[in-house]
């Protein structure tokens, strides 16, 4: 079994989540709430919960930097949102940024990628 010190890229950290059921990427929609392309399921922040956040940085290159913020809805559906960060955030939407605050955050971490 990996250490939490182990799993040091994306991929691999996906790779898990995917393992673990957590296979719907979330994107913010044209009306500032979050939704999954998969389940066509709109989501406000108090809908959603924050499990784990990950941030990775490119060794060579600031673009490749990125977060991934693990979630769960109310009716325990797994989801991500992934994202770079900094000048180079790839959601140029209005409000991506405050609805990320506003979603609660419980680390689950040993529950989620090692338990």
């Amino acid at each position: 079994m990996e250490k939490p010190g182990e799993m040091t890229t994306l991929t691999r950290v996906l790779e898990k989540l995917h393992e673990r059921g957590f296979d719907h990427e979330l994107k913010m929609s044209d009306h500032g709430r979050m939704q999954s392309p998969d389940t066509k399921k709109i989501y406000n922040p108090e809908d959603l919960l924050i499990i784990k956040t990950y941030r990775f940085e490119g060794e060579s290159d600031p673009s490749d930097s990125s977060i991934l913020y693990v979630m769960e809805d109310k009716e325990g559906n797994k989801g991500y949102v992934l994202d770079a960060y900094g000048a180079y955030s790839s959601h140029d939407e209005s409000g991506f940024d405050e609805f990320i605050q506003k979603i609660p955050v419980e680390d689950r971490e040993e529950q989620l990628l090692f338990g």
